[in-house]
C-alpha cells in the first residue's frame, strides 16, 4: 500500500468544551488505539484532505508529539449538515497481527462480452480483505478479458494471495450486460431468425 505521513498533536483535555474549541480552530480530534494504549491527538483538516476525500487506502505514518507510528484509518465521523470532519479512528500496525481493511476494485482488459455489444458494469468498487498490512495491495486488479456476454465474475472467483476477501462468495463484483443492440444481434443470429420462405 502507498504511505502518507500526518503529524499530530496529544490532546491533554478531551472535554466537550475542548473538543469543540479544536473543531472551530479547523483541528480535527482523533484516536489511535490497538497498541498498549489509546493516545488522543488532532490533526488539522488541510493535513487529512488527501487522506480522506480518496479511494485509496494508505498506510499512515503518524507523527503525534515526535513518535513516530504506522497505523491505518479505521472510521471517519462527518457532521450530517456540513459534512465536516468531526473524528477519526486509527488503527496502530503491527507486521504479526492481521487488519481488515477495503480495497479499490480495478478491471483491466477488453471483455469478450463488450466486443459482442455488451457493457461491462463494475457492480462493487472495493472488497473487504483480511490479513497482514505488508502483504496488502493499492488495489485489487481483475482480469475480465474472456468475461462473455451476459455472464459475471463473483467474490468467490476473485483470488488474493496471502490475504482472506470477507465478502459475501456469490456477490457479483463485474458483468457484462446485455444491451439492446446486443439483444438484437443475438436474435438475428439465432436459428430461426431468418425470415420464412413466401407462399407459392
Amino acid at each position: 500500500m502507498k504511505t502518507f505521513e500526518l503529524k499530530g498533536t496529544v490532546r491533554t483535555d478531551l472535554g466537550k468544551k475542548a473538543t469543540k474549541a479544536d473543531r472551530v480552530a479547523e483541528n480535527v480530534p482523533c484516536v489511535l488505539y490497538g497498541g498498549a494504549e489509546n493516545t488522543h491527538f488532532t490533526t488539522t483538516v488541510g493535513d487529512i484532505r488527501k487522506l480522506i476525500y480518496t479511494p485509496e487506502v494508505y498506510i499512515v505514518n503518524l507523527v503525534i508529539d515526535g513518535k513516530k507510528t504506522k497505523s491505518i484509518m479505521k472510521a471517519l465521523q462527518f457532521h450530517p449538515v456540513s459534512d465536516k470532519v468531526l473524528h477519526i479512528d486509527f488503527l496502530e500496525l503491527t507486521e504479526d497481527k492481521p487488519v481488515t481493511v477495503e480495497l479499490p476494485v480495478k478491471l483491466e482488459g477488453l471483455a469478450e462480452g463488450v466486443k459482442a455489444g455488451g457493457k461491462l458494469s463494475l457492480e462493487m468498487r472495493k472488497l473487504k480483505v483480511k490479513g497482514l498490512y505488508t502483504q496488502i495491495p493499492e488495489n485489487i486488479v481483475i482480469n475480465v478479458a474472456e468475461l462473455g456476454l451476459g455472464k459475471s465474475i463473483q467474490v468467490a472467483k476473485v483470488s488474493l494471495a496471502n490475504l482472506e476477501i470477507l465478502n459475501n462468495k456469490n456477490a457479483v463484483v463485474a458483468q457484462v450486460k446485455l444491451t439492446r443492440a446486443a439483444r438484437g444481434a443475438a436474435a438475428v443470429a439465432a436459428p430461426g431468425a431468418a425470415a420464412a420462405p413466401a407462399a407459392k
